[in-house]
């Protein structure tokens, strides 16, 4: 088994295993601090909350990523904050304190730098080993190191 694949197993036992697991844990222990029905209560009132916060980051981030188009700049950043919001709004489908307290954190302005420069590392490290195809060229892997050992340049065809 590849090594990709072993890390894709792993990811996959926590998702739907390990995180089931602790917010059952979880609920149950808040439960027993204070009850059963403030429990759902608080349940309720964390997803109203929540999906008026993922509205409200999700409408700003909108806004953004058509700006900076409409400027002609790379939207880069408003791509990445899209795609957490979009991630931090899907989990807080999921009932639970857990998942929605990682939601909140991928939702808030505050707290999304962090993980969008986590999402930057992520995505240039898969890269890193990428094949590039461009159309009619073939293909050649992926832009190597700068240390001299890569002469950069184009073909000409006579």
């Amino acid at each position: 088994m590849s090594r990709r694949r072993r890390g894709l197993t792993w990811v996959l036992v926590l998702l739907f295993i390990v995180v089931p697991v602790l917010e059952i844990y979880v609920i149950v222990q808040v439960g027993q601090v204070i009850g059963a029905l403030w429990t759902v209560v608080l349940l309720i009132v964390d997803s109203i909350i929540g999906s008026w916060l993922v509205r409200r980051e999700g409408a700003r981030t909108w806004r953004a990523l058509r700006s900076a188009l409409e400027s002609g700049k790379m939207p880069a950043t408003e791509l990445a904050d899209g795609a957490l919001v979009l991630v931090g709004g899907t989990l807080m489908l999921a009932p639970g304190f857990v998942t929605d307290v990682v939601a909140v954190l991928l939702i808030l302005p505050v707290t999304r730098p962090i993980f969008r420069r986590l999402l930057g590392t992520v995505i240039a490290r898969r890269l890193q080993g990428a094949v590039i195809i461009r159309p009619g060229h073939g293909t050649r892997p992926g832009p190597g190191p700068d240390d001299g050992s890569v002469v950069r340049g184009e073909v000409v065809d006579d």
